[in-house]
């Protein structure tokens, strides 16, 4: 099986290393025709960039494709296209995410259940199928996490090193919030937060202004 991953060297390297049998993984910095053209699976990790290259998947009849789906919702992305052909999928792939042996999977219709079976078993992935929404599961709750952690620091209630060591010792997470916000990256922290605030309007997602005043610094 041919595996198209678009995105970064890294990130191609990451999927070759988590997939088992003799599959090829073919990268593309980014996309065109000729690509798509030698691939059976598809891993783009570049849709919040490059939302067009859905445009180029849907002609496909077959083909599954696989889209970083944590910012946007399937739906809303293929609701500009006129026919989709291709079976279409959502995973995380965030940074500490991605890592995991337990993907989330998301699906744009229910009927691609059975194709989405055959390409994970065939690539001897672990997954979970969750809704079609915004944030997914563990990005939605972790952002919110690490969202609180900031409004506790911003307020003088705590500071950072020891909301991590009270979280990794009262609930057994692997890393505190200020530890997994550098790993996972402020600015997708900030931009999964600004998405799930834009989706839902709820106040839980909206973001602290030391959480966006340091977003700003990273993006100078």
């Amino acid at each position: 099986m041919n595996i198209l991953v678009v995105g970064s060297k890294e990130q191609a390297n990451l999927i070759k290393e988590k997939v088992s049998g003799e599959h090829k993984v073919l990268f593309a910095g980014f996309l065109s025709e000729s690509h798509l053209e030698k691939a059976h699976v598809v891993f783009d990790f570049n849709m919040d960039a490059s939302p067009d290259n859905l445009e180029q998947y849907v002609d496909y009849p077959g083909m599954s494709v696989f889209l970083n789906a944590v910012n946007f919702s399937l739906a809303e992305q293929a609701i500009y296209q006129d026919e989709v052909q291709c079976n279409l999928f959502g995973f995380n792939g965030h940074p500490t995410f991605i890592e995991r042996a337990l993907w989330e999977v998301s699906m744009y219709r229910p009927e691609d259940r059975p194709q989405l079976e055959k390409v994970m078993k065939e690539l001897e992935l672990e997954y979970q199928i969750v809704d079609d929404r915004v944030g997914m599961v563990s990005p939605r709750i972790v952002a919110m996490i690490i969202n609180e952690a900031y409004y506790t620091v911003m307020e003088g209630t705590a500071n950072r090193k020891d909301i991590d060591l009270g979280m990794k010792l009262g609930t057994n997470y692997p890393m505190g919030p200020f530890e997994w916000a550098d790993k996972w990256g402020i600015i997708n922290v900030y931009e999964v937060l600004e998405a799930l605030y834009e989706d839902t309007k709820e106040e839980r997602y909206k973001i602290c202004p030391l959480l966006k005043k340091e977003y700003l610094h990273s993006m100078a």
